[in-house]
């Protein structure tokens, strides 16, 4: 059974960088995967999917020209590269696999998950 977990959170001034990626211990190269994200008193909420091949992304409106979605199926991982943030992007962010889909922006689609890491990006 696929394991995921996050790593690269942390603080952040407003307008910078930072990189969060997410290993498995499973393989993950034939399915959907995504970054999520939850702010206190908020839904989650998805902020980029991939596909299986890497041929589809997709971005929310409020990260799109920011953040740059990718994966490595190699390596059994994802990645999340993320500039000029935001206090607006602080949250726990989730890496999330759709077990069932090669390509998905629905988050109830996703049915494993990572614990989240912490993203906090100073005002």
């Amino acid at each position: 059974q696929v394991q995921l977990v996050e790593s690269g959170g942390g603080l952040v001034q407003v307008g910078g960088s930072l990189r969060l990626s997410c290993t498995a211990s499973g393989h993950t190269g034939n399915f959907a995967m995504g970054w999520f994200r939850q702010a206190p008193g908020k839904e989650r909420e998805t902020v980029a999917t991939i596909s299986w091949t890497s041929a589809s992304k997709h971005y929310s409106d409020s990260v799109k020209g920011r953040f740059t979605i990718s994966r490595d199926n190699g390596k059994n991982a994802l990645y999340l590269q993320m500039n000029i943030l935001k206090p607006e992007d602080t949250a726990v962010y989730y890496c999330a696999v759709a077990r069932r889909f090669g390509s998905s922006t629905f988050l109830n689609d996703y049915d494993l998950w990572g614990q989240g890491t912490q993203v906090t990006v100073s005002s």
